[in-house]
Parts: structure tokens; sequence; C-alpha cells
């Protein structure tokens, strides 16, 4: 039996940003059900990088997590990681005083977001129905993320520290005895010091397997469509579209333009598929607010994002095992705080005191530790 300072269960963004922080203090194995890494959440997300428009603390974790990903380590990877992109929020006519609440709001944070005529706006995304649109302005500090290239910058990284990955490898059993888990998979036996459950939608699922109590961690679906551009229209100029009221959103994705209803619907852990009836709540979003002609959507898709009772990640030991560490619950935004949830969990796995940018930055460790659910 192979023995491990640290199990991660879970081979989604989570549990590879912290093998990749954390495998050079400790010996790491990477446990994932599928065939391969993100396949679930992280490989189906339209990720995008903001240091705005999330709660308080989520904006900390982004703020520490900039710097990794406007500036990774050399060799990491052999792309940028963000492309900036920018967001065009809109309202339609009754939302006009929203929209330049948002704005000020914004503006007295910092931002140079730009207000912008409804002339302006439609010259920024010619496909957007003057009609339609009464007020926007544009924010400049949105980016792309290279999910792919940040996910096997983790996985090459941690890789190099020594960290081992089991793929195919669903986890069965795991009890904690004589301070160490031993744990059965699907492809054999292991032990190790610390369970870390960074398994996603699964998270709860995979606590009662380990006879931790869940941490109420529920996943949720969200769906997104694709449907084909005007010629003449340069994707890689437009900005993302965001409603006011987060309604919907539009993006470009590669060469196409995707667009959400910004659907959060509970479900259960699954390889979730796109429901009708949100496909036609994204086709509907499009026809409302643009000028496009939907004659055919190019692809559909849903993804999870699961989240805790107040939408915050679950970031440390359980409380009824120290043993069992957890690494969930991170909504629509694990990836964009991946950088600084990764190095946060390494750091609270290892004792080793949080450097000085968390501080700085306003992060608290205890906003995020199961302990606040009693």
């Amino acid at each position: 039996m192979q023995h491990y300072d640290v199990a991660i269960v879970g081979g989604g963004i989570a549990g590879l940003s912290l093998a990749y922080f954390l495998a050079p203090q400790r010996s790491v194995v990477v446990l994932e059900r599928e065939s391969a890494h993100g396949y679930h959440s992280t490989g189906r997300s339209a990720a995008e990088f903001t240091l705005r428009d999330n709660t308080a603390a989520v904006n900390a974790l982004a703020r520490v997590s900039h710097a990794f990903m406007s500036d990774p380590p050399a060799e990491f990877a052999a792309v940028p990681l963000l492309t900036r992109r920018g967001s065009l929020w809109i309202g339609e006519a009754g939302k006009e005083e929203a929209v330049e609440s948002a704005r000020r709001k914004a503006e007295a944070s910092g931002a140079g977001v730009v207000a912008l005529t409804v002339e302006e706006a439609v010259a920024r995304a010619p496909f957007l129905d003057p009609a339609y649109v009464a007020a926007a302005y544009f924010d400049p500090d949105y980016w792309d993320i290279d999910v792919d290239a940040l996910l096997q910058g983790y996985a090459r990284g941690a890789r190099r520290s020594g960290a081992e990955f089991l793929n195919g490898a669903e986890l069965v059993h795991a009890r904690h005895e004589d301070c160490r888990w031993r744990i059965e998979t699907s492809t054999g036996h292991l032990s190790a010091g610390l369970l870390v459950n960074a398994g996603g939608g699964w998270a709860d699922a995979i606590a009662q397997i380990c006879g931790v109590a869940p941490a109420g961690i529920v996943p949720h679906r969200r769906t997104a469509i694709t449907v084909g551009l005007p010629d003449g229209i340069d994707a890689l100029a437009l900005p993302e579209i965001n409603e006011i009221d987060e309604t919907y959103y539009f993006k470009p994705d590669a060469g196409r333009l995707l667009a959400s209803p910004a659907d959060e619907t509970p479900c259960e852990p699954a390889d979730v598929q796109p429901e009708e009836i949100d496909i036609a709540y994204a086709a509907h979003y499009l026809q409302e607010a643009t000028t496009l002609t939907i004659g055919r959507i190019a692809s559909s898709w849903a993804g999870m994002r699961s989240f805790s009772a107040d939408r915050l990640p679950v970031i440390g030991p359980a409380n009824d095992n120290p043993a069992f560490f957890w690494l969930a619950g991170q909504g629509g935004y694990g990836i964009l705080s991946s950088p600084a949830l990764g190095r946060l969990a390494a750091h609270l796995l290892t004792g080793i005191p949080l450097p000085p940018d968390f501080a700085r930055e306003g992060v608290e460790p205890a906003v995020f530790s199961p302990a606040r659910f009693g």
C-alpha cells in the first residue's frame, strides 16, 4: 500500500491548485474519478477574471490571485493566462438608475469605468439592439482566463514537485484510524495522513463516505449556448456583455457568441446536461437584446457550480475530524480565485504563516472556515 502525507479527492481546479502549492512541502496524491482532470465544472466554465462584482471576501481573493494570473512563474504556461476583454454593462428601459448606480460604485472603488451613450455601446457590440439598450457603461478590468492553460500549469508544476495523479480512481471507502486515512478507490488502496475534500459538487457525498458530517454544499446547474456571429464582426474585439441585474450575459467564444441565462438551478451532482427551458431562455435573451437572427444554436452545454449556505468557499479542517480538510463550495469563482485558494489551503495544511499579501488585501481565513457553521 502506497503512503502519502496528503490525499486530495478531486482533480478539478481546486484540487490541482492545492497540489501545485502543497507538493513542494508534502507528498501528495490526487484522486480523480474521471479519466481527465477538470471534466465537470472546470472544463465547462466560461471563466472571466474580475476584481469586482463579487462579495468583498471573494474580491479580496481575486486581488491576491491577480499577480499570479497576470505574471505566472516561469514555465507555468506557454500562453498568457489572462487576456483583457472588458465588460459592457447594459440595462433596458427602467434600469437606467441601476446602471448609473453600479457605475458610480465601480468608479468609487478606483475602477476606470466609462459611461456610454446607447450609440457608443452599440459601437462596441454592433449586434446590440439600440431600441433595447437604455443605459450602459464599460468596465475595462475584465479578462478572459485560459482555463486549460491554468489547469495544466497546475498539474505540470505539481508533478515536477513530486505529486502523483490517479485518474479513474473513484473514492469507494475511507476510514480514519491510527492517525491515518485508509483509502479504498476503484483502482486500489492507499493511505494518507490528511484527506482533502476538493470534490466540487460531490463534496458532501465524499464527506459522508469518510464518515464526516456534510457541510451543506449544493451543486447548481448553469447553461450556455453558442451561436454564429454575422460576417464582419470580429469576435476578438468584442467585450463581454452583462445585463445589469445579471439576468444573462453574452461573450465571444471561439469565434462565436456565447449566451447564458445565468441560471443557478440546484441539482444532484452528475454529468449535468442543459435543460430545454434554459436553452430557450438563453436564445430568448439574445433575441430580446440583440438584432441577431437565431437560426441555429451551434452548441449547448451545462456545468455545475457549488455553493455553501452563505455562498463562500469552505476551507479548513472539518469540525468533527481535523484530519479531514474541506476545499469546496467555490461557486462560480473557483477558477479566478484558485491561486489564492490553493495557497491559502496549502498554508493552513502545513501551518506555515500566510504571506503578507493576504493580510494586505484583507483575506481573513476564518471567514472561510467550516467552524462558521457550528
